[in-house]
């Protein structure tokens, strides 16, 4: 069967169940998962598709990023774990990054009250979290105040950051793609997150599974400036050995 062939009969599918999985793909057309991950990846790139862990949904039918409030609630349980996980990455008596999110905010619920820590973020939700905490000494950076996230984005933000140099920053991103770098959606966003890891000697990455093998509008990283992933143990080991080929170590939690 031609590629042309087995993107129409992925995309048919696709319309008509609303998602399409790698392995269903594969055991259906007779071809490998990685010729389907490799279908996928060409569709989403032409705006077809939607990639997203382990498969793909029709372009248009992806649910609108929610809130803070709302992106609490979802995968709590993993983001917990990738949380706990990410506190061995914390330096003793270091500086670190808390970049806005979820996952970073599971962090700052964790950091303990008799441990000496520097913590800059541009999240008002953390901020709020660690100004109670006795042992750390916050700056938060200033800058208009997004309504989704509820960080501080724009110039006054971004140039709070010159001259800033940090041992650890813990960086969250709306999709993740080895090929493709990463990205969120919003391009203020994607700003903050480029200075905060020019800002860093290391960064690691918190995701869960859902945000890899998909691309967001707003690039702001590729994956090779990232030196170690934290995410579910639930990835697709392809996608996992694909990040990994291109630079960072993945640490599953």
């Amino acid at each position: 069967m031609h590629a042309a062939e087995r993107h129409q009969r992925i995309l048919t599918r696709a319309r008509e169940e609303g998602r399409v999985e790698v392995k269903d793909l594969a055991s259906r057309l007779s071809v490998t998962p990685e010729t389907i991950r490799r279908d996928l990846t060409s569709l989403d790139r032409r705006g077809l598709l939607h990639r997203l862990h382990g498969g793909a949904v029709p372009t248009g039918q992806l649910p609108a990023n929610p809130g803070v409030g709302g992106r609490e609630e979802t995968r709590s349980a993993e983001k917990g774990r990738i949380a706990r996980a990410a506190l061995a990455q914390v330096p003793d008596n270091g500086t670190v990054i808390l970049d806005s999110g979820t996952t970073t905010g599971r962090i700052a619920d964790l950091l303990p009250a008799d441990r000496e820590l520097t913590v800059v973020t541009h999240s008002v939700p953390i901020a709020a979290k660690l100004a109670r905490n006795p042992a750390i000494t916050l700056h938060l950076l200033g800058g208009r105040v997004h309504g989704r996230t509820m960080a501080a984005v724009g110039p006054w933000a971004f140039g709070a950051l010159d001259g800033l140099f940090v041992d650890t920053a813990f960086i969250g991103a709306d999709a993740i793609c080895a090929t493709r770098g990463l990205s969120t959606a919003e391009a203020d966003e994607a700003q903050i997150k480029r200075a905060l890891i020019t800002a860093a000697r290391r960064t690691v990455l918190l995701a869960d599974r859902t945000k890899f093998g998909r691309t967001e509008s707003a690039y702001f990283s590729p994956i090779e400036d990232i030196d170690l992933v934290i995410c579910d143990s639930g990835l697709d080991t392809g996608v996992a050995e694909e990040i990994e080929a291109a630079g960072p170590r993945i640490e599953f939690a």
